[in-house]
């Protein structure tokens, strides 16, 4: 028994000032010529330069992230965190003087920092907890040094006292593998982009 093979559909050329009909002589064929091809070129090539300039980006971004340092994973990590708790506080008061944010405010963030109660250095636990990070206007956290007696009287307030001693309280050492630095950045990038989803 044989099996006939269908005949291909007759086409129309792909180049503009050909449009000739033709039956192609192999799958994906657009052009009925040699010479067509040649005038068709240009546009594949811009094609292919897109798609080579998006491989070469993938890989530049493998190759950085492959030399980044652990301090560089951390950074990044806390700048998602400290975000993410800028955005989560955005019009509540200064945690430490109850400096209220003006509409400039909200919208560039400039007088606005996320200030531990711990700090990273007495603490480096709680670097990434957010009940341990609260917006902080520049002036308590950079000029007054976090302005940590009226930061408490307020953070009690906020979150109670029970919380407030457990941040106070002893805790287990810990050192942040490269994956887990990863894991709380991927984290606090999505929370981040929920909180800015709602506000839209």
């Amino acid at each position: 028994m044989t099996i006939e093979r269908k005949q291909p559909k007759p086409k129309k050329c792909r180049v503009a000032t050909c449009r000739a009909s033709f039956v192609p002589s192999r799958l994906g064929q657009a052009v009925c010529s040699p010479a067509c091809a040649i005038i068709d070129a240009p546009r594949n090539q811009e094609k292919a330069r897109k798609s080579l300039a998006q491989v070469e980006r993938r890989e530049i971004k493998v190759r950085k992230e492959k030399l980044k340092s652990r301090a560089d994973h951390l950074r990044e990590a806390q700048a998602a965190v400290n975000e993410y708790v800028r955005l989560r506080d955005a019009h509540l008061p200064c945690i430490s003087c109850d400096s209220l944010p003006n509409d400039h405010d909200l919208i560039t963030g400039s007088r606005w920092d996320a200030g531990h109660y711990r700090s990273v250095g007495a603490c480096p636990e709680l670097r990434f907890e957010p009940l341990n990070i609260h917006r902080q206007c520049v002036k308590c956290n950079r000029n007054l040094s976090g302005n940590a007696v009226e930061y408490r009287i307020r953070l009690v307030r906020r979150i109670g006292a029970e919380l407030v001693a457990w941040i106070e309280g002893p805790h287990q050492a810990r050192k942040y593998t490269i994956e887990e630095i990863k894991a709380i950045k991927a984290e606090y990038r999505a929370k981040i982009k929920e909180l800015k989803g709602e506000a839209a």
